[in-house]
């Protein structure tokens, strides 16, 4: 019988969306600061992303869109000015037997709606309250706020159910995941079922959840829920010259996983602008992490944005480097990874460079956000920690990698 399940699951995985994220929503009662964190880890078929900033009715906000969408009318994950943030995974099993007079789909365009609107979670409950009906919805939403507030929303047409990560009976351990299914839903149905098991196992091994835990081990998780191999520990190639492939279906990373967020939030008392959005724009196992805030266009990191509808330079480097790694082109090539380019016993693949140097921007960046939470965020030290973080990233990838980025 088990033989019969596992041959399910995996027969299910081939033919799962082109959209399967993976979500966590952490209150600050499972992290190692108290501050609580809000984590996508974004799967789409559009894998061109940029970081962008958004004026909005009422705040201002930054998040991640799709770089073909020139007038960023949709976002997909994000954060504003006041310290509210959202993100969503589409979810496969809810409205069931409904029908909706708006077009589906819409999670992009809400998001953002949501950014320039909402303030905290009971302000988005109202907005969701006010606007039912009027959105084609099917997604699990993860929401923070600066006071506190941390829950996901599972919502279709014309309902949500709320799961407050906040409170003990609802979350035990002090977060929640979602991929693509809800629970609220129809039972058994939807997609990310190993996804869900291999990322909660993942958490599970932790006493208190990190900033660095959740981009070195959770964004590039790399172990199979189903099958218990780990592409980052067994079986490794010699070096980059042995040249293996490994099928690469069902890992939290896939080939369409474009990019990350990971919004570190504030404690009640502190100021929202502190808000800080680790940002992997790009596939997460070759792309290095460029932290930001929610103070203006100009300071954004270059490698990260769109200018004149250009591809964003870092995450432009990193879906070239994607394609190094999966240089079969003919039949069901684009399923086989080369494990060699990725990672191997010599530490000279991508993602054994990336890890380590990726290490400086995490610590200097928290240094930093000690250095703030005590005086006020001045805009000339952003701009000069902008200009370190552009020159380092260049640098790891021309000289350890011998990888041309523009600045």
């Amino acid at each position: 019988m088990r033989h019969i399940f596992i041959t399910f699951l995996l027969l299910v995985s081939f033919i799962s969306p082109g959209i399967p994220c993976t979500s966590a929503v952490i209150s600050g009662k499972a992290t190692n600061d108290g501050r609580p964190l809000l984590w996508k880890h974004r799967d789409t078929g559009d894998v061109a992303n940029k970081l962008v900033y958004g004026t909005g009715e009422k705040y201002d906000f930054v998040g991640v869109a799709n770089q073909v969408d020139t007038l960023s009318k949709q976002i997909w994950m994000g954060s504003n000015s006041v310290g509210f943030s959202i993100m969503n995974t589409a979810s496969y099993n809810l409205n069931a037997n409904q029908v909706c007079d708006v077009p589906d789909d819409q999670e992009g365009l809400f998001m953002r709606a949501a950014l320039e609107r909402c303030s905290d979670l009971k302000d988005f409950e109202t907005f969701m309250d006010t606007s039912m009906g009027n959105w084609g919805l099917a997604a699990n939403f993860g929401v923070i706020d600066a006071k506190g507030g941390a829950a996901y929303y599972e919502k279709g047409y014309y309902e949500y159910t709320k799961y407050d990560v906040t409170d003990t009976d609802v979350a035990p351990e002090g977060y929640l995941i979602r991929t693509n299914f809800s629970v609220s839903g129809t039972k058994d149905v939807g997609y990310g079922f190993i996804r869900f098991g291999i990322t909660t196992e993942l958490f599970e091994q932790q006493d208190a959840i990190s900033v660095n835990f959740m981009l070195e081990s959770a964004t590039r998780n790399l172990k199979h829920g189903l099958l218990g191999n780990d592409l980052r520990s067994d079986f490794l190639p010699r070096d980059e010259a042995d040249e293996k492939y490994v099928f690469f279906q069902d890992y939290v990373v896939r080939r369409s996983s474009a990019s990350t967020l990971l919004i570190q939030g504030v404690l009640p008392e502190e100021d929202p602008q502190l808000t800080t959005l680790w940002t992997v724009l790009g596939w997460q196992p070759v792309t290095l992490v460029t932290p930001v805030w929610v103070r203006s266009a100009d300071l954004l990191p270059e490698l990260v944005t769109s200018i004149d509808n250009a591809p964003a330079p870092l995450n432009a480097l990193a879906l070239e480097i994607k394609e190094s790694c999966f240089p079969i082109e003919r039949g069901n090539g684009q399923d086989y990874l080369l494990h060699s380019k990725l990672t191997n016993m010599a530490g000279t693949g991508v993602l054994d460079v990336i890890l380590p140097a990726e290490e400086e921007i995490i610590n200097k960046t928290l240094k930093m956000q000690e250095k703030w939470r005590k005086k006020k965020v001045k805009n000339r030290d952003l701009k000069k920690f902008n200009k370190w973080l552009n020159g380092y990233i260049v640098d790891v990838y021309q000289n350890d990698l011998d990888l041309s980025l523009e600045e």
